[in-house]
């Protein structure tokens, strides 16, 4: 079970820490490729199960093993692939330009094995993140998921020790998503996901305002099951019947920072108004 537990880990979290890979147990060939086998398997049976597209979320843990699973997948019949690049930069001497370049060598280094398109599902820690989605555009990515959720450890305050936690996503979290799609959007040419924070009808017709062309459900999901999609979808449907919109297309970007009433509000201005309208604890000066 421990051997099975650490292949899952390897085929599932592990996908950019090459420098770590000496420090995590390396589980028997045939179970990891059992792994492998099944989320083949998996993507095969719902592509020949469904009428909409599938895309494969792909993990690696060397660029061999990218362009190796990429190939696989798009074999078993995805029709698209999200690079899903979870990488921590913790090492202080290196530097944002490297991690940059990390993310478009495997890349770039993908798109020479494959043909369909490729999403990169990226973190909300770059510098200069509108930058960075050019950057991914100019190598060849047709679309970009913004953002991963980074897990964070906790600490055990009686053993002292670093514990694995997981905490579902809240509305709340789309926030930054949005912000940033309503930047990119008619800037890039590519498509704009959100993932992280869609919880409801109001979540993604927000995300969509914003430019989305698509968002992303995990937590939703999880919390509710299945019927969350049908429960969201007719509430997307009642509130454009009732604020007269034809089309999702007519939505889509209709509040993006060049659409928007006051795009300042994106800004700094905003935080300037936050802050004069917040009343704290009587006490507290600001």
């Amino acid at each position: 079970a421990s051997e099975a537990a650490a292949a899952r880990f390897l085929h599932e979290q592990d996908i950019g820490f090459g420098e770590a890979g000496s420090f995590l147990p390396i589980p028997d060939d045939s179970i990891y490729q059992s792994e492998l086998d099944e989320y083949l398997h998996y993507i095969q049976t719902l592509k020949s199960s469904l009428s909409i597209p599938v895309i494969a979320s792909l993990n690696g843990i060397s660029t061999e093993s990218w362009t190796r699973y990429g190939k696989q997948l798009q074999e078993a019949g995805a029709d698209a692939l999200e690079l899903n690049v979870y990488y921590v930069a913790a090492d202080i001497f290196e530097s944002g330009a490297e991690v940059e370049a990390r993310y478009l060598n495997v890349l770039r280094e993908l798109k020479q094995h494959v043909t369909v398109p490729v999403a990169m599902k990226m973190s909300s820690q770059f510098s200069s993140v509108g930058h960075f989605v050019r950057s991914l555009q100019e190598a060849g990515a047709q679309g970009v998921s913004l953002f991963n959720r980074f897990y964070q450890p906790d600490i055990d305050l009686l053993t002292r020790e670093v514990v694995p936690t997981i905490s579902l996503s809240s509305s709340y979290e789309n926030l930054l998503r949005i912000h940033w799609v309503a930047t990119l959007f008619g800037k890039v040419d590519l498509s704009l996901a959100v993932t992280g924070g869609i919880h409801n009808a109001q979540d993604a017709l927000k995300a969509l305002m914003a430019g989305a062309d698509v968002t992303h459900l995990c937590s939703a999901l999880l919390k509710q099951g299945p019927q969350a999609l049908a429960e969201i979808e007719q509430g997307m449907r009642e509130w454009m019947v009732e604020h007269e919109y034809q089309s999702v297309q007519q939505l889509k970007g209709s509040v993006c920072r060049d659409r928007a009433i006051d795009p300042s509000a994106y800004d700094r201005a905003n935080y300037v108004q936050v802050m004069h309208s917040h009343r704290g604890a009587k006490g507290v000066w600001r």
